[in-house]
């Protein structure tokens, strides 16, 4: 909400109620992705990335998971070696409460969980993540915490997921985030 205020030097605007909403770059071979984090929405989450990348955890982590019309997935520490088999199966030793509240849509971005069967609670990956495509209303119903949206670079997102990949949708070609910081 905008009110309008008079002062000697003239018309301001000020926000009253307005939260500034973090964002981060991440850099690849191909290109910049440009995320906005929703602090409102997913407060805890939103804290617990910015501190991995201040920390530089996401540097040189890969997309690991890309499906073409459904996600990429990255932020796994073990995709740093040249062993994939293990990829998507690491984080930095904890989990996250679930925050569920926002849809799974095209340029949302999510916080990686196991499943129900062995995580009832839907506690989130400390550092995974992935990008959604496409709408993706059927990820609504099994409840992953949206933690922010890609704001510049769908474009480098869907560039990503057309990679050539193994049958475990790693990309034959690493893609590297080769740098991860806030903006």
């Amino acid at each position: 909400m905008f009110r309008m205020m008079m002062s000697t030097l003239g018309m301001a605007f000020i926000c009253f109620g307005c939260t500034h909403n973090p964002q981060v770059m991440i850099q690849t071979r191909l290109g910049e992705i440009e995320i906005e984090l929703y602090a409102d929405a997913a407060p805890g989450h939103v804290t617990n990335f910015l501190k991995l990348v201040d920390q530089k955890f996401y540097e040189g982590t890969t997309f690991h998971r890309v499906i073409p019309g459904f996600v990429i997935q990255g932020g796994d520490p073990l995709s740093k070696d040249k062993d994939r088999s293990n990829d998507g199966t690491g984080g930095p030793g904890y989990t996250l409460s679930a925050e569920i509240k926002l849809k799974h849509l095209r340029g949302n971005v999510a916080a990686a969980r196991l499943g129900d069967q062995v995580n009832p609670d839907r506690r989130s990956s400390g550092s995974q993540f992935f990008i959604c495509l496409e709408d993706l209303p059927s990820l609504d119903q099994g409840g992953y915490t949206v933690f922010g949206r890609v704001v510049q670079g769908m474009d480098v997102a869907e560039e990503i997921a057309t990679q050539s990949r193994d049958e475990r949708d790693n990309p034959s070609e690493a893609v590297v985030m080769e740098k991860v910081y806030r903006k």
